[in-house]
């Protein structure tokens, strides 16, 4: 059976609504950051950059979530186009490379200085939400022409888009005002979300706890650099 590691971050729920969507039998083994277990020599073995998701069936292991969704839905010959020389597959790869390189890391680095970066973090905090704020800008106008991020078909590069558009207010700290700014992403949003495979992917989550708190033995595992800062203090 498939062993799917993860915890409630955008890029494992990504994986956790292509697995839903494929109908495939899995074991979701959750790795909690916040407590250290991404550092654990078993998972380190899995993926040697402690991070999560990642996948093991059989002899196969693979990692990075968006390489997992290229993957499976090529396995499967689902939700991706198949053929390699066509515009639709340069179109779909392109949109999914502009989600793992843009909207992932701009997001990320977004939340991490509004809310998690100790002071002074002005000039981060600018760049990081400029920039988030220009890639979402970019796949909202994309919509305003399309139903799904590819034409008119739902495919793999929804998913990838979905893990990050449902946490887009805390993602830009706007709240309720984000729809506002952001009317296509939230129809693109909530036609996923009506999905039966989002809902069993969003309930994946409860089956597990992980640790809320973001104490010091928290903060030692999610940001390690800081070790740095404080040797050179």
């Amino acid at each position: 059976m498939l062993k799917f590691f993860y915890n409630a971050a955008p890029n494992p729920m990504k994986i956790a609504l292509l697995l839903e969507e494929l109908g495939l039998s899995y074991e979701a083994i959750p790795v909690d950051t916040r407590k250290g277990q991404q550092f654990a020599p078993e998972f380190l073995a899995v993926n040697p950059n402690a991070k999560v998701p990642a996948i093991v069936e059989g002899d196969v292991t693979a990692f990075d979530s968006n390489a997992i969704l290229l993957f499976l839905a090529d396995r499967e010959k689902r939700f991706v186009c198949s053929d390699m020389a066509s515009p639709e597959r340069a179109e779909t790869l392109s949109w999914l490379m502009f989600i793992a390189s843009g909207i992932g890391p701009f997001s990320g680095q977004s939340v991490h200085f509004r809310h998690m970066a100790p002071e002074p973090k002005t000039y981060a905090l600018n760049r990081y939400d400029y920039e988030a704020n220009r890639h979402w800008g970019i796949l909202e106008n994309h919509l305003s022409t399309r139903t799904f991020m590819v034409g008119e078909t739902y495919s793999l590069v929804d998913m990838a888009f979905w893990g990050w558009a449902r946490l887009l207010p805390f993602v830009l700290g706007t709240g309720d005002a984000t729809w506002v700014q952001y009317p296509n992403v939230k129809r693109l949003l909530d036609l996923i979300n009506t999905r039966p495979a989002a809902q069993r992917a969003e309930a994946l989550k409860s089956r597990h706890s992980f640790k809320a708190e973001l104490d010091a033995d928290a903060r030692k595992f999610m940001f390690p650099q800081n070790e740095r800062l404080e040797k050179n203090a």
